[in-house]
């Protein structure tokens, strides 16, 4: 019914040989917000406008055709083994990715145990996994790693979720934030020798903002925890932290300063964090760079157009900065409507 209604330049395109519709609902409070226009009719000369630009039908064929999402990951596209050095010269010896797999169940049929093997990380952090640990898939099971899983209870079962492997055993794992945020299963924290890696997956302000208030809650709360880990040891922070936090990171600014992601609040909160000695990593290391994004929504083929947001993240503590040699963000890898991050260090 809704797919009915929708006019006929945003109806949703066929995807992986199916011809069934792929309809994910948006993550923001509008498609035509989430893709950068505005919500106002077009009429008159601007419809005009729009019609006289739109292409024929076998143009429209073609171009669907070129700019379909990708779906499967070509890993000779991508160098795994490579990585920039230290400020000082040192070769990493410390390898951590994270993934937002949109369903580890959904992902294990896309390649990722391929993109695991072929990433070879120390240590790999899931985000919104939607499993609970007795359902998780076989091949999910990573060979030389230890696991870790934290999933929603009650009724958020299976809702959420995070994951952590690693290639060495933690000395400590710790689950959740605390009692007021403990339902979702948003939050691993494991403890090594020189330092805390957290699995985070944030959560998001909801259509029309409705979740909004929750979110800056957990922000503050979320803050308070990160400091007080750093008072002991640095930190990694890894994850969807459901922020765009400049315009540079979203590709559609204008339109979207009052959606989940990019409202000033958010933003506002994300700045507080790295006024308390910690750093977007990938900022960090590319002050400048343009339309560099790891979520693009499965409609309207955004993701071959590069129509996305930077809303997952390496967040470190200021002192680790000079170990950091690289920032990466594995846009060639397929499986979900995020891509995987990678980060390289020497410790």
């Amino acid at each position: 019914m809704l797919h009915s209604l929708l006019p006929r330049f945003l109806k949703p395109v066929l995807y992986q040989q199916t011809t069934r519709f792929s309809f994910t609902p948006c993550r923001f409070s509008n498609f035509s917000v989430a893709m950068g226009r505005t919500s106002k009719h077009v009429t008159g000369k601007k419809r005009k406008a729009a019609d006289e630009a739109a292409p024929s039908k076998k143009g429209k064929v073609e171009e669907q055709k070129t700019l379909k999402n990708p779906t499967s990951s070509d890993h000779s596209d991508t160098d795994y083994k490579t990585s920039r050095k230290t400020a000082d010269g040192k070769e990493f010896n410390l390898k951590i990715s994270s993934w937002n797999v949109g369903g580890i169940r959904s992902a294990v049929k896309k390649g990722f145990a391929d993109y695991a093997e072929h990433e070879d990380a120390d240590i790999l952090c899931l985000q919104e996994v939607k499993c609970t640990p007795d359902k998780l898939p076989t091949e999910s099971k990573l060979k030389g790693y230890h696991a870790y899983w934290a999933d929603g209870k009650g009724e958020k079962l299976g809702y959420a979720g995070v994951g952590l492997y690693s290639k060495e055993k933690p000395i400590s794992v710790k689950y959740g934030l605390g009692p007021a945020h403990d339902g979702e299963g948003r939050l691993i924290t494991a403890e090594f020798e020189k330092f805390y890696v957290l699995s985070c997956y944030t959560p998001n302000a909801g259509r029309g903002l409705v979740t909004l208030e929750k979110k800056l809650k957990w922000n503050a709360d979320f803050l308070a925890y990160m400091k007080e880990l750093d008072a002991k040891k640095p930190v990694i922070l890894a994850g969807d932290l459901n922020v765009s936090h400049q315009e540079v990171d979203l590709a559609r600014p204008k339109s979207n300063t009052k959606s989940a992601g990019f409202t000033k609040e958010e933003r506002d909160d994300f700045s507080k964090l790295l006024e308390e000695g910690f750093v977007d990593t990938f900022r960090h290391l590319n002050p400048d760079t343009k339309d560099a994004y790891t979520y693009w929504t499965y409609m309207a083929n955004a993701r071959a157009k590069n129509v996305g947001w930077r809303l997952d993240y390496f967040v470190v503590s200021s002192r680790l900065v000079p170990n950091v040699c690289d920032s990466l963000i594995r846009h060639r890898v397929f499986g979900s409507d995020h891509c995987p991050l990678t980060l390289t260090l020497n410790l």
